[in-house]
């Protein structure tokens, strides 16, 4: 998962900088809000099991026998739901040498060429010292685009929508900015090279808008406003939120996040990032099923869903911005 602005993770709630000490649902936090009615088409049920068999391959950096294991558990649950999955082979040089990655996506062709892209990272962070399976911190992301990739696929669609499933989101040294340098950065290996492949084949501007999703299955939700996301998206996807009854989940607090979606925004592409990141387990062991909860899951899945529409409507009112 990435960090704000300067360390992937300001968590800034109480002004400062690390890991935020937030309270356990165990320690007795509030319940999130009651989910819609159950005729969501998003099934929770269904990406918690698709993350139970994710986190049962253990910690999954990239490059790993685990993480290939992955994406053959991805590619084959997405072949279930009748779809086909485009992988994007690359070798990545990495402060710990060259390392093989695969993203993943799936094309949902619409009455335009022009597409939406939804996304989220599959890789976790390499830890030697300390088994790391991020249940949360790669898994939920994961989880959360098979269920819905199966969803969007009965949907009627005016714009391609794809879901991207990016390898190397994490960084290989302990800090999110601790190596690499200016335009090579040590994290975010999948993403720059999606842009980078959407460049080359003069398809930049065909890429209209990408939905980011990373670490949304906390106990204790709360989104905030990434301020270095597009406004507009972030208000389409904040004002929806409420509109559902989710105001104490997507919250108006702000801070600036470092993630997969940066690459997006820097190549003039409308990018928001839907992250919690006052989230105490991240980067630790403790990071596993027990910390997370299935209503996350539903409540993102719930959200987006219903925002989709409208972001269709402004995107065919909005000339290409770039």
């Amino acid at each position: 998962m990435p960090e704000p602005a300067r360390s992937r993770r300001c968590l800034s709630r109480i002004g400062t900088c690390g890991v935020l000490l937030a309270g356990l649902w165990l320690a007795g936090g509030a319940p999130l809000p009651a989910a819609p009615p159950q005729s969501s088409p998003f099934d929770a049920g269904r990406a918690w099991a698709h993350l139970e068999e994710i986190v049962g391959f253990g910690p999954r950096p990239a490059g790993s026998l685990a993480l290939r294991q992955t994406r053959a558990y991805l590619t084959r649950q997405l072949a279930r739901a009748g779809l086909t999955v485009q992988e994007q082979p690359f070798t990545a040089v990495t402060p710990i040498g060259r390392v093989e990655m695969v993203n993943l996506a799936v094309r949902l062709p619409g009455r335009r060429q022009e597409r939406i892209l939804f996304a989220g990272h599959y890789d976790t962070k390499l830890m030697r010292d300390a088994p790391f399976v991020g249940a949360n911190d790669g898994g939920s992301s994961a989880a959360f685009l098979i269920e819905l990739a199966r969803v969007l696929a009965a949907r009627d669609r005016e714009f391609t929508w794809e879901i991207v499933f990016f390898d190397g989101e994490e960084a290989f040294c302990a800090g999110w900015s601790d190596c690499g340098r200016p335009g090579a950065p040590d994290n975010t290996y999948g993403s720059r090279h999606y842009v980078a492949e959407a460049r080359r084949a003069g398809a930049l501007p065909l890429l209209r808008a990408l939905v980011l999703v990373d670490m949304i299955a906390d106990r204790q939700l709360q989104f905030r406003r990434d301020t270095n996301s597009t406004p507009w998206l972030v208000d389409l996807v904040w004002d929806t939120a409420r509109r559902l009854g989710y105001g104490d989940v997507f919250v108006d607090d702000v801070l600036p996040v470092e993630d997969d979606h940066v690459p997006f925004l820097e190549a003039g592409v409308p990018a928001v990032d839907i992250i919690d990141l006052d989230y105490a387990p991240w980067h630790t062991p403790g990071d596993t099923l027990d910390r997370v909860d299935r209503r996350g899951l539903q409540i993102t899945g719930d959200v987006l869903l219903a925002m989709l529409p409208a972001l269709e409507a402004r995107l065919m009112t909005d000339a290409p911005s770039r």
